[in-house]
């Protein structure tokens, strides 16, 4: 059997005579210098947010367009390298133990460790590829990454994706820098990730993967761009096949457990296999122990071929594997030795038999007693319809799990589960081409990393429900408990599993369904991604999205609540502005900071009181002269406001424990005119409530005031639903409120 491979002739150009002369000259060793660039400026907090939702909308993270991975330029570091005759050094990933992480190598080898470039290892011999990519090019070294090697060999098979993921034009000769980049999808976009080419080695042979050939480098600076985009080598130590897999094509992942599968696994595979996916598989549990029947226990495969043969009279159904060790076996029937082989036709003998290589065959009988699980990955599962003319369409959407908001838990939580984000989903007659198979719809829930570093992420139990809406009830926004009360699921994730992912396949008749995506525990923050794959034509919204108004703050008329005063209040709040207000008859920041307390905290339980960074943003938005000092009406008015939104606070504060939880402060808000829409409602809720996830009577008070004065500034200034500010106007209205 030939060893499948993907040619890659323009992977690495040949140089013209004058441009090699030219090279000689900038990159002789003698005039190259190591060079770090100073780290880019990188956006923080809604900026950053905003930034990336932009991006988004305008085609950024796409497979042709992909993000900026920790906002490095590729072409701008390669320009400025052959610019300045410099090789590049990652200053995000240097060569140093930070790289390779904790845990990994044994105290006395990191002391050992040197970082070389491929073209000191193998002088005037360095290779990016050597003639094809092939899975037989690399064997697995000193971390447990079989998962991320088994994909690897799956993308080998397949063109596009790889020169996706291996993007062309880069080799140790052309415009070398000691720069490359690799693209990886990650949690809904594509990213562009740019490495040095400096490897970890240990008596110059390299510590990880391993090419078999001595002088190619892809395998070797593929690991390290994804160590770099995991944290570091050591947070590629143990994973799910089904990781790399969906992150080297941003498809569809669809899992199978073994013992459970469909009957018709083996056509599904083979037709998986005719269309070009990744496949992978994973053994049950286990220590990488070797059984004597060859197979690894708790060990990675990639499925490379699908195959029919007759053994005599009788049809086999086989599936063909790979140990990303490079060895290793399975031994049994179908294997390398086993005399089945003499039982089948002689071309079937000469092109699928090979030598001992880390590839084997075995009976579908055999695959799915001996692993564990297998996983499917790809743009689109249009094969699992065989001859059939149907297109999957696929929806996607961003959420969150807000503390305190929107983190409500699992059904079991009757009291908070109405409280997680609800997607109303429309499904439409199935078109007559897409009648065939029992499913039509696939589900998958992903939830993205809380940090940087892969192995310190924590996954909480997470998973999804599908409830069928009634006709009555379809024009409702968000669902309240009532509607969950006694109301069962037509479809479950259950049971929820501590993952990266969550997926189910299930069939939907037409009609109109909530998916509602939840952690196990309420109280549980995080944000996921939820994709739907429908056989039929389809329309998703976020509960949000379906009752959208002009603006997402809405201000009702008479939003701008007044305090009713009689005539003796009226001259109480003139007397207090006199009793504060110094010889100019002016209320600075001070004094207003000091009538709050004597005045308004008097009685009531609030340990916080009013900062004097609070009380002069109060004043910056009630101040009509931008004086920083309020005027007697402007302090009446101002006065008026504060009374009422007092009295709200406390209407609404049904527990009297002086702060608002996040249901307490949706009704205050409401009573003062105020509509946001659920995404607005969060952040304003992150962004006042803190840590305790409470609204004390100063956030509230400071909220109201500055949403009613952001909003108002922007539904006046704004033209076509944008608003244009040059850069003075725009400090000014943000700083100055």
């Amino acid at each position: 059997m030939a060893a499948s491979s993907v040619p890659r002739g323009n992977m690495t150009a040949n140089p013209t005579e004058k441009t090699t002369r030219l090279l000689g000259k900038l990159f002789c060793s003698s005039h190259l210098i190591d060079f770090k660039m100073p780290p880019p400026a990188v956006p923080h907090g809604m900026c950053l947010k905003v930034i990336n939702n932009r991006n988004m909308k305008g085609g950024m993270g796409s497979e042709t367009n992909p993000l900026k991975f920790m906002d490095q330029d590729y072409n701008v570091l390669q320009d400025y390298s052959l610019k300045t005759r410099q090789r590049f050094v990652d200053e995000f990933f240097p060569p140093d133990p930070r790289s390779i992480g904790e845990g990994l190598l044994e105290p006395d080898d990191m002391a050992r460790v040197e970082w070389i470039r491929p073209t000191v290892l193998c002088p005037n011999a360095a290779e990016l590829i050597v003639e094809t990519v092939s899975r037989f090019d690399y064997a697995q070294g000193r971390v447990g990454n079989c998962w991320f090697l088994a994909s690897v060999g799956a993308l080998t098979f397949q063109t596009k994706l790889l020169q996706k993921v291996i993007p062309d034009g880069q080799s140790f000769s052309h415009n070398y820098t000691g720069l490359f980049h690799f693209r990886f999808w990650r949690f809904g976009n594509w990213y562009d990730v740019v490495i040095d080419d400096k490897l970890p080695t240990i008596g110059r042979q390299l510590i990880f993967v391993k090419s078999k050939t001595f002088n190619e480098f892809w395998p070797a600076l593929l690991e390290k761009a994804y160590a770099k985009l995991c944290g570091s080598y050591a947070d590629m130590h143990a994973g799910r096949v089904s990781e790399a897999l969906l992150d080297f094509t941003g498809g569809v992942h669809m899992h199978y457990e073994l013992k459970t599968a469909p009957t018709d696994l083996w056509e599904i595979m083979h037709r998986a296999y005719q269309s070009g996916v990744l496949m992978g598989c994973e053994t049950p549990a286990g220590n990488e122990e070797r059984l004597p029947n060859g197979i690894v226990m708790g060990h990675a495969y990639t499925v490379t071929n699908v195959y029919q043969v007759m053994s005599g009279r009788n049809p086999v159904k086989l599936v063909r594997l790979f140990n990303p060790w490079g060895d290793s076996e399975w031994n049994g029937d179908w294997s390398d030795n086993s005399p089945l082989w003499n039982t089948v036709s002689k071309e079937d003998h000469k092109q699928l038999l090979v030598s001992e290589n880390g590839e084997f065959w075995m009976s579908m009988n055999d695959f799915r007693r001996t692993f564990d699980n297998m996983d499917i990955c790809c743009i689109c599962p249009d094969f699992l319809e065989g001859k059939s003319a149907c297109h999957w369409i696929s929806k996607y959407h961003h959420g969150s799990w807000v503390s305190g908001s929107t983190d409500g838990g699992g059904i079991s939580y009757t009291d908070s589960f109405c409280k997680n984000p609800q997607f109303w989903l429309k499904i439409k007659e199935l078109d007559k081409a897409c009648e065939q198979g029992q499913n039509n719809v696939l589900v998958t829930l992903i939830q993205k990393p809380d940090k940087r570093h892969r192995r310190r992420s924590a996954h909480h139990g997470i998973g999804f429900y599908v409830f069928a809406i009634p006709p009555e009830m379809r024009s409702e926004g968000k669902f309240g408990p009532s509607f969950f009360h006694g109301r069962k699921p037509v479809v479950t994730s259950e049971p929820f599993q501590c993952a990266r992912q969550v997926m189910k396949f299930f069939r939907l008749e037409p009609g109109e369904y909530l998916i509602v995506p939840s952690t196990y525990q309420p109280k549980m923050k995080g944000e996921f991604i939820l994709s739907i794959f429908c056989k039929n034509e389809i329309h998703i919204q976020k509960d949000t999205e379906r009752m959208e108004k002009d603006f997402l703050v809405d201000l009702l008329d008479g939003s701008e609540v007044h305090y009713t005063e009689e005539v003796d209040e009226r001259s109480k709040t003139k007397a207090l502005f006199r009793q504060y207000s110094d010889q100019y008859q002016v209320v600075d920041a001070e004094k207003l900071q000091r009538l709050l307390h004597e005045n308004l905290l008097g009685g009531h339980k609030n340990p916080e009181g009013f900062g004097l960074d609070s009380c002069r943003s109060i004043i910056a938005m009630s101040d009509l002269n931008v004086t920083g000092r309020l005027l007697g009406p402007e302090f009446i008015r101002l006065w008026n406001r504060i009374l009422t939104y007092k009295n709200i606070f406390y209407s609404v504060d049904s527990s009297r424990d002086g702060v608002l939880s996040f249901s307490e402060l949706q009704n205050a808000l409401e009573k003062t005119g105020l509509h946001l829409n659920e995404d607005i409602l969060n952040l304003m809720f992150v962004r006042y409530s803190g840590a305790t996830e409470q609204i004390s009577l100063e956030g509230f008070i400071c909220l109201v005031m500055r949403l009613n004065c952001v909003a108002r500034i922007f539904q006046r200034l704004c033209e076509n639903g944008k608003i244009t500010l040059d850069e003075s106007e725009w400090i000014g209205l943000t700083m100055y409120s």
